[in-house]
């Protein structure tokens, strides 16, 4: 609560609540001091010159603890510490309630077109209301009812009065009425319950309860979403296991593509998806093709691993993405890497296999996996092709090794490369800028020549090393490749990439249909229910439900 500007006639005629407040501050101010909570819920910071004013006996408490200044110790009005905790209190009841951050923005925004005057008033209200509830709260049912019962009643009325008054150029004379109905009522509760280690005691323990309460739901919903996020739906399981088993059915002959030397040929546009997921992988492969202007001259390369290789294999046998060529291939049968590479990047304490998946990893093996290439797009399972992207292979790399888009903006700290990479280690802090821009892993030309050139292969590895020894990124490959193509990013424009369609629902429909590539970054995936209705439909545009599979296994948009 703000403290009132200058003397509140209303002060001067409450003297004898003054007093009455001094003595219960002064007898209960330790307690106050013992307990020091925080605020729940800081207001925005008053303008010079502009105040706050307090309900009158909320005043008469504020100018006796100026008064008492003087004397030394400690000074706490009741007042101001009930509305304080009060306030607390609300805010974690509001939570439990359902109500959002944004609902509060959204009053606050109209409070803020106010003129002073009335936001004056309307703060003066939300202060009156906040007290109202607390009071109710201490209520007994063995109480007073009429009490109970006038209390709730000026609850409604001050919130239809805040509600009318937000965002108008004043405060109507019936909401002037209200708040004097409302001052009186305080009054007759501030008399009903005068002992304020009761009050604090029963405040205390409310307020512990709601916030394990909080504590409990966030918990429940937390650990729910990262079980919706890791796991796949059943008709994705049930979809696997038909594939694996029709796959072991034909004949081996019948287990190769065609077109399996092709993949060695530079004169193709050569695309790489290393997936797990047989539905996005398909999605990526339809939406390329679709977008392509000349789909005879795509090359696509699916690398898998062994537990989902003869259902990638049995998809792609039985919808094969003609005219454009395709391999999948499985991670298995890279003898050149490390015995112990599907197990390389568990992290202790991190179950998401987004961060500990081995594919997701293999980005930093391109030279390897394809040593034939001079130019590769790595695309994740989880973007959508709209527009032809055989201009990047035209581009002019200008001796940089990977193209991508970059993730910052002015203002956009968390963004940059010191949200990833811990800064505190010297290796880190001599080598990198910790305000780099970062970019964007998903959809990226990589110049296969340069990197080998460049050496980053064995960059890579130092890197990983220094990583496994100290804890100094989070989990993924996401930092690994801030720091491992560092100054050897080629910047796109943004119209090649657009990200967050798995976390953020305020994209807008102008930037989605302008995107060459979309990008559902983020945990809601447009496979999972969880997804974000609005992004669901571009998905759904390359995936054939008519499928004889997708239909046994109750796939559906």
């Amino acid at each position: 609560m703000r403290a009132a500007g200058g003397r509140d006639p209303a002060a001067a005629a409450a003297l004898p609540l003054l007093l009455r407040a001094l003595l219960i501050a002064t007898a209960c101010g330790l307690v106050f001091a013992l307990l020091n909570l925080p605020d729940g819920r800081a207001r925005s910071s008053t303008a010079p010159g502009e105040s706050r004013s307090l309900s009158p006996a909320a005043g008469a408490a504020a100018g006796g603890e100026r008064a008492a200044g003087g004397g030394g110790g400690v000074r706490v009005s009741v007042e101001q510490g009930l509305t304080r905790e009060a306030r607390r209190l609300n805010t974690v009841t509001e939570e439990i309630d359902g109500q959002t951050d944004e609902i509060a923005a959204e009053e606050d925004e109209r409070i803020s077109k106010s003129p002073p005057d009335t936001k004056e008033k309307i703060w003066m209200m939300q202060d009156q209301l906040i007290m109202a509830k607390a009071y109710l709260h201490f209520a007994s049912p063995q109480g007073s009812a009429h009490l109970i019962r006038e209390l709730k009643l000026r609850i409604k009325e001050i919130e239809r009065a805040i509600s009318h008054s937000s965002g108008g150029s004043r405060v109507p004379r019936s909401a002037m009425q209200k708040m004097k109905a409302m001052e009186l009522t305080l009054s007759k509760a501030q008399r009903t319950y005068p002992r304020c280690s009761q009050m604090t005691s029963k405040l205390r323990a409310m307020t512990h309860h709601s916030e394990e309460l909080v504590r409990a739901h966030q918990s429940e919903s937390s650990f729910l979403e990262q079980v919706a996020v890791r796991t796949l739906p059943k008709g994705h399981h049930c979809l696997a296991m038909r594939l694996t088993t029709d796959y072991f059915l034909l004949d081996p002959k019948e287990h190769e593509f065609p077109t399996r030397d092709i993949r060695q040929l530079d004169g193709y546009y050569h695309y790489a998806i290393f997936s797990d997921n047989v539905l996005a992988s398909a999605v990526v492969v339809n939406s390329t093709v679709a977008a392509s202007k000349n789909p005879g001259s795509i090359m696509l390369h699916i690398v898998t691993d062994a537990l989902n290789y003869p259902a990638m294999m049995m998809w792609f046998l039985t919808n094969p993405p003609t005219p454009a060529a395709i391999q999948v291939e499985n991670l298995d049968d890279f003898k050149w890497l490390p015995g112990d590479f599907s197990s390389l990047f568990k992290v202790k304490g991190v179950r998401d296999p987004r961060y500990t998946s081995a594919l997701n990893h293999l980005r930093f093996y391109l030279p390897e996996v394809f040593p034939s290439l001079s130019k590769v797009l790595l695309l994740d399972h989880d973007v959508l092709v709209q527009k032809d992207l055989s201009g990047l292979w035209d581009l002019d790399m200008m001796g940089k090794v990977i193209g991508a888009v970059k993730t910052c903006t002015s203002g956009e700290s968390y963004h940059r490369l010191d949200s990833l990479v811990e800064f505190s280690n010297p290796s880190i802090f001599n080598k990198f800028d910790a305000k780099a821009c970062t970019f964007a892993f998903g959809m990226n030309i990589f110049d296969l020549n340069e990197w080998r050139k460049q050496g980053l292969s064995a960059t890579y590895h130092k890197w990983f090393q220094v990583g496994k020894r100290q804890k100094l990124w989070k989990a993924g490959s996401l930092p690994l490749g801030q720091l491992v193509f560092y100054n050897q990013t080629l910047p796109l424009n943004r119209r090649w990439h657009v990200l967050g369609l798995g976390h953020d629902s305020s994209i807008g429909r102008d930037d989605l249909e302008s995107a060459y590539v979309i990008h559902y970054s983020g945990k809601l995936k447009p496979w999972l229910e969880i997804s974000i209705p609005k992004y669901r439909d571009y998905w759904n545009r390359y995936m054939n439900y008519d499928n004889t599979y997708l239909q046994q296994c109750n796939i559906h948009g």
